[in-house]
């Protein structure tokens, strides 16, 4: 599987078929392409709808968000903002749900007991969250995964 953005995947796919077509003709490798499905992300666009560019000036650098909220939580928001494949806007208006979410979790994991595993509703909840989640990540619904995490948390 080949994931990258659609502006740069031409140049990166040309330039992995060639090789793996040069190692096919060597024998040491089988298959015909080298990747079997191409999944293209979105593109996280500054808090101006526009594309990152240092001549707009309106990078994000991630560096930043991380020394102020982490990099669970960058990570966690990056997830939620969307379907993998749409473009959105940044903003850090929402981070902060993000973190608190990632809190919340982190106080529950010291609550829970064995009792907990025991109660027959959040068990079938946490089958449900593992089953959907398990579907989500292998669909590239990343967004939908974290909401049922959050699901789950309530």
């Amino acid at each position: 599987m080949y994931v990258g953005g659609a502006e740069h995947a031409t140049g990166h796919l040309l330039y992995s078929r060639f090789w793996h077509k040069l190692l096919k003709d060597y024998g040491l490798v089988v298959t015909e392409e080298p990747f079997k499905t191409l999944r293209n992300q979105g593109m996280i666009l500054g808090t101006d709808n526009r594309k990152m560019s240092k001549r707009w000036g309106n990078v994000i650098n991630p560096d930043d968000v991380v020394k102020t909220y982490g990099a669970d939580t960058l990570r966690v928001y990056e997830m939620f903002m969307g379907p993998f494949e749409s473009s959105l806007a940044w903003s850090t208006d929402n981070i902060i749900g993000s973190r608190r979410f990632l809190e919340r979790v982190w106080r529950l994991q010291s609550k829970l007991s064995s009792k907990a595993k025991e109660n027959p509703k959040l068990q079938t909840t946490l089958h449900k969250t593992i089953k959907k989640v398990t579907g989500d990540i292998e669909n590239f619904a990343f967004n939908t995964s974290v909401s049922m995490m959050m699901i789950l948390v309530n």
